[in-house]
């Protein structure tokens, strides 16, 4: 604990974050590592039994406390009946529960972080258990939390128009790891470095290919990727790299594969580490992310930070924050996808020169370190209002 007392103590509860973390966990990683940096509040975190040497590492000065269990139904068990009592006890002037849950009944105050309302409007996009438990959370959110950090403009909407909630909504952007997102390797070892990570991941030197980086789940419409790979006319040698975890509901992605006149062109890495996420972006002929909804899209502007032409879904979120830098398709056509793909293959120098320009100048917009000043802000506003009737 920081001997400063004017410093605002905020504890965080991380022990939804996997050991391969993705989408909101890379939020809460990112957003701890930079509120770490800053030295601006007194950081608590809240871990996994399991996990605490994870955070440790990553926030040296933090009280991390790995109290919670490390199943899931243990662990959402945990925060409703043992966790109130526990943060209430903690020392803490606000508590931030950066995945759509807080622990309901506790007496200090609460900050909750919305990605996204699919769990409402898409609920086929989500195993059935996940669906129940956070949408009741979401609509807990918006009775009594103190306030909601929603990840981008089209999710504060929804929320409002969904739920009418009873606090403060706040849109804060994710950041970008501008040190590894970057449109060259970082130490200028002229792409060397990248090359030996393209190497170990499958791919051949000097092989074109696409790139879709994320989970591996029903809303990437990774189904309609395939069926646009198998239009492409022209480079054989063009191969289609997906590289993510998997996550569940994935028949209609598989069946395309076995269909696919050219699955032997593609290529699935599994999860991948950052620094091979950018290594890949890197050397994208075209990245390509196209899913169907999204709260935020993180691994499209990553790929913009790295000089790749993009693909995404027009009246996406995605498209909302790239804008002109990227290029917008209709959500689940694989035509318009495959044309779209074919244009940017077809660029001429200067056209793909303007493009990166543009992207790079999208993803200056980004960055960790304002993500993590606009947290501490909400977190000043909610430890000094007036606490609110429950």
């Amino acid at each position: 604990m920081s001997e400063d007392a004017a410093l605002l103590a905020v504890g965080i509860d991380v022990s939804a974050i996997p050991g391969d973390p993705r989408g909101a966990g890379r939020y809460v990683i990112e957003l701890v590592r930079a509120l770490a940096a800053r030295g601006a509040i007194e950081l608590h975190l809240e871990s996994r039994r399991d996990d605490a040497g994870r955070w440790r590492d990553l926030a040296p000065h933090a009280d991390v406390r790995p109290v919670v269990p490390s199943s899931r139904a243990r662990r959402l068990a945990w925060e409703q009946f043992a966790a109130p009592r526990f943060v209430d006890r903690w020392g803490i002037a606000v508590h931030h529960g950066p995945h759509y849950t807080m622990p309901e009944i506790a007496k200090v105050p609460k900050v909750v972080t919305v990605h996204d309302l699919t769990f409402f409007d898409h609920p086929e996009w989500h195993e059935k258990v996940k669906v129940a438990v956070f949408k009741r959370a979401i609509r807990t959110a918006a009775k009594r939390a103190d306030a909601i950090v929603c990840v981008s403009d089209p999710t504060a909407r929804r929320l409002r128009e969904l739920l009418d909630p009873q606090c403060p909504v706040h849109v804060i952007r994710h950041g970008l790891d501008h040190s590894l997102f970057r449109p060259d390797p970082p130490g200028g070892d002229g792409g060397g470095n990248d090359d030996e990570r393209r190497r170990r991941l499958g791919l051949p030197d000097g092989a074109p290919y696409l790139a879709f980086v994320g989970t591996l789940e029903p809303r990437k419409d990774l189904a309609t990727l395939v069926r646009a790979f198998d239009l492409l006319d022209g480079d054989s040698e063009l191969r289609l790299v997906v590289a993510g975890g998997v996550g569940w509901g994935n028949d209609e992605f598989e069946r395309a594969l076995e269909r696919s006149r050219r699955r032997d062109r593609v290529l699935r890495t599994g999860y991948v580490a950052d620094e091979d996420v950018a290594a890949l972006l890197r050397g994208a002929a075209v990245a390509v992310y196209a899913a169907l909804e999204e709260g935020f899209g993180l691994p499209a502007i990553e790929a913009l930070a790295c000089g790749a032409p993009l693909v995404t879904t027009a009246g996406s979120v995605m498209e909302e924050l790239a804008g002109e830098a990227a290029t917008a398709v209709p959500a689940g056509d694989a035509e318009a996808l495959a044309r779209a793909i074919a244009a940017l293959l077809a660029m001429g120098e200067d056209e793909r020169r303007s493009r990166r320009q543009q992207g790079l100048g999208v993803a200056a917009r980004f960055d960790w370190g304002a993500t993590a000043a606009a947290h501490e802000v909400v977190y000043a506003e909610v430890a000094e209002a007036p606490r609110r009737r429950r």
